[in-house]
């Protein structure tokens, strides 16, 4: 008695390797300069989060997943105090801010721990890995390269930059997908568990504890129910057993 191999969807930024954590560094950085460029309007920390973190969310969902966003996000808040306190924007300052926002790129990839023992465990038990990761293509192909992610995945990497029910749908009509045996690992409420749960597929959320506002939306009650919520990727080897295991194929 064998048991049914299961097609594995995999995202990559804080799923695989870390993210977040980079862009929360470089936000550090611009709140400094930003507290130090206005300080004689006793401009709030929390007042220039909030606002980075609005215009970050709208660009994203109208420009989707391109690298210079975040970038943007930084000086548009800063042209946003700049009109409420009267105070002249500099050319020498935006160019500042466009390099310390694009310098969250040069950061050096970190795995996840338990990343390689994860996708080891899958893959020896015969599963077929995919990663599906969103997007400037250049910048996600090097971290795939640093962290020698084509043993996994070979030539099935899907980039994307935008990560939404319609990308999802175009890569599950791409291949040979079963959909009943398709699972979707991210940790993105918004671009890995929504569409996974539209597209019909078996969804794995890993909650992280330090997430994009962005990734984070509300899911209907019966969505809720569709998916395994896990804390660790540790825990995805045990879902997809247990999965396998009760789609038994008599050899």
């Amino acid at each position: 008695m064998k048991y049914m191999t299961q097609q594995v969807i995999f995202d990559l930024d804080d799923t695989l390797v870390h993210c977040n954590k980079y862009f929360d560094l470089i936000l550090g950085q611009y709140f400094e300069l930003m507290a130090e460029w206005f300080q004689d309007y006793g401009l709030p920390t929390s007042e220039m989060r909030s606002k980075q973190a609005e215009i970050d969310v709208e660009t994203v969902s109208t420009s989707g997943l391109a690298s210079d966003n975040f970038p943007k996000s930084l000086i548009g808040t800063y042209h946003f105090f700049c009109a409420k306190y009267g105070r002249k924007a500099d050319a020498f300052e935006e160019q500042q801010l466009m390099k310390l926002g694009m310098s969250v790129y040069d950061q050096e990839i970190e795995a996840y721990p338990g990343m390689v023992e994860t996708l080891d465990t899958l893959k020896q038990e015969g599963h077929d890995l995919y990663l599906y990761t969103g997007g400037d293509d250049t910048i996600q192909q090097r971290k795939i390269e640093q962290m020698k992610l084509d043993v996994y995945f070979d030539d099935r990497i899907f980039i994307r930059k935008h990560k939404n029910v319609e990308a999802l749908e175009n890569i599950l009509a791409s291949g040979t997908f079963d959909r009943k045996v398709t699972w979707m690992v991210g940790n993105s409420l918004r671009t890995d568990v929504l569409p996974a749960v539209t597209a019909g597929i078996n969804s794995i959320y890993l909650k992280q504890q330090n997430e994009w506002l962005y990734n984070m939306i509300e899911l209907q009650r019966e969505m809720q129910q569709a998916v395994k919520t896990i804390s660790s990727i540790y825990e995805v080897p045990p879902v997809i057993r247990t999965a396998a295991q009760q789609i038994k194929i008599h050899g």
